[in-house]
């Protein structure tokens, strides 16, 4: 299965291939993560990684213990694009 790329902090690379939104949601499904992302146009859009990306992607939003990451920024790129 190809996967989606998100960054919690901005990428140092190729500036110009990322693209920011706002997480929406966090789900499981088939083994995988599912981000749902806000994009700056509005839309939902959902980005399917695995689950060691997830946990990475949550430990640097530096999040108190209960805090949601919810409304939180990210950088993504959809595969193939």
């Amino acid at each position: 299965m190809p996967h989606d790329r998100i960054h919690a902090r901005r990428p140092t690379h190729d500036l110009e291939r990322w693209s920011v939104g706002t997480i929406e949601a966090i789900d499981e499904r088939d083994g995988h993560c599912v981000f749902e992302v806000a994009t700056d146009d509005g839309d939902v859009i959902e980005l399917v990684v695995t689950v060691a990306i997830r946990d990475l992607v949550l430990r640097r939003l530096d999040l108190a213990a209960d805090e949601s990451p919810i409304g939180a920024r990210v950088w993504y790129r959809k595969h193939g694009e």
